[in-house]
């Protein structure tokens, strides 16, 4: 191969894209490390879902319906996702090290105008800024695909994906204990201190890294987009990524409503404690990874839907049983957890150059379909309860199914070719 010749001009900010070649030599990324990434990817990812089991708590003390207290969940979600797309990409042209821990130190400020908040309108715009800011996990698991070796990397980003998705659960339980001992906005001022200490500890742990490519901002942001049309396996990929989080975040907001009201009628810090269930998904989306290593990520995606429709059709029964919500709850996080690892491990499997901003099309495509999902489930409540909530999650599903099985056999597959493509275009 001819050696550049250092002389020439700088490059283009097109021909700059494989300026950096994929980490070379280097060994697996180290347990230590993937540990402290899935825990702080998990803090991080935590801040979105604090108001999830408080809503009703928080439209009382703010003198809001409960139906407007959802919206809190869909403005997260939406801010999550410009969050996403404006701020992830820039991981392929910073050094990580300095971003990750700005991003969680803007968070913090965030989570402190969320504890400050006087009213419901202001509530509802810190909290948005708080989505916006919360990027710092999807920022993580990107680095930790570059940081591990090709053999182990679906190991690696599950142990990763497993930390934020264990984050997302227990934020609901701590933030019921919390609010139930101390009120709702002391949960606020206790992450925001998490969130200082973890940009600490980061700051010291990453390697500084060279940024993979030089692009001008827009141009960065428009190289989603290209790799998005370019790669079938992206888009269907992202189709069904988004149905999955649709299904889940309608699922967990109804759930609270449900919770709330009778024959339940459980209070927030009872309601906290149904999100320790989920942890079970999270540990099936660490064994998700290996299964991906092992070439078999597809089959799994199919079985993994198959369980989610599974899991709607029994929470159609589950209204007036605890037993059943318990069971539904365990079923339908293995699945939508076990779905959500293994498209994102295919997703970061199609090129090496370019990881942060398929990550932010992945991510920006979920809490988009997640947005919906819990805008949905506000309306779905109020015009036919828990029943019109189920049959929306099976149709859903069934939908889910019917991509898979179109799928599976072209454009959901990744050819060596894809992976080996040069993303100069980018």
């Amino acid at each position: 191969m001819a050696t550049p010749d250092k002389s020439a001009a700088s490059p283009t900010a097109t021909e700059s894209e494989a300026l950096t070649p994929p980490i070379a030599g280097r060994t697996s990324m180290p347990r230590g490390l993937t540990f402290l990434f899935a825990v702080a990817g998990g803090a991080a990812v935590g801040n979105l879902y604090w108001a999830q089991p408080l809503l009703d708590f928080i439209a009382k003390d703010l003198h809001a319906s409960t139906a407007a207290a959802g919206w809190l969940v869909t403005a997260t979600q939406i801010g999550y996702a410009a969050g996403i797309l404006l701020l992830v990409p820039l991981g392929d042209v910073r050094d990580r090290r300095r971003l990750i821990p700005v991003m969680l130190l803007c968070s913090a400020v965030a989570l402190l105008l969320c504890a400050l908040a006087p009213s419901f309108g202001m509530l509802l715009v810190a909290i948005t800024l708080l989505g916006v800011t919360t990027v710092s996990g999807q920022l993580l698991a990107p680095l930790a695909g570059d940081l591990a070796d090709d053999d182990h990397r679906g190991r690696v980003v599950g142990t990763v994906v497993s930390g934020i998705l264990t984050g997302i659960l227990v934020s609901r339980t701590v933030s019921g204990l919390i609010a139930g001992a101390a009120g709702w906005r002391t949960i606020y001022v206790v992450a925001a201190a998490v969130a200082v200490v973890f940009a600490a500890l980061l700051y010291r742990a990453i390697p500084s890294l060279p940024p993979k490519t030089r692009m001008p901002y827009p141009a960065l942001i428009a190289s989603v987009w290209t790799v998005v049309r370019r790669e079938p396996t992206v888009r269907w990929t992202l189709v069904l990524g988004s149905t999955a989080f649709a299904a889940f975040t309608m699922f967990w907001t109804s759930l609270t409503f449900l919770l709330s009201t009778p024959p339940f009628s459980y209070s927030v810090t009872e309601i906290g404690l149904f999100g320790l269930l989920g942890v079970a998904g999270a540990l099936a989306a660490q064994r998700a990874g290996r299964l991906h290593d092992r070439g078999l990520s597809l089959p799994a995606t199919g079985i993994a839907w198959t369980l989610v429709l599974a899991s709607f059709v029994l929470a159609a029964f589950a209204g007036h049983s605890v037993a059943l919500v318990v069971v539904v709850i365990v079923l339908l996080d293995v699945a939508v957890q076990g779905v959500n690892l293994l498209n994102q491990s295919r997703m970061l499997a199609v090129s090496n150059e370019a990881r942060s901003r398929l990550n932010t099309a992945f991510v920006t495509s979920n809490f988009l379909g997640g947005a919906i999902g819990s805008a949905a489930a506000s309306v779905l409540w109020t015009k036919g309860g828990w029943t019109a909530v189920t049959i929306a999650g099976m149709v859903l599903s069934g939908f889910a199914l019917v991509v898979w099985a179109l799928g599976r056999r072209g454009p959901l597959r990744i050819s060596s070719a894809v992976q080996a493509r040069p993303h100069a275009e980018q």
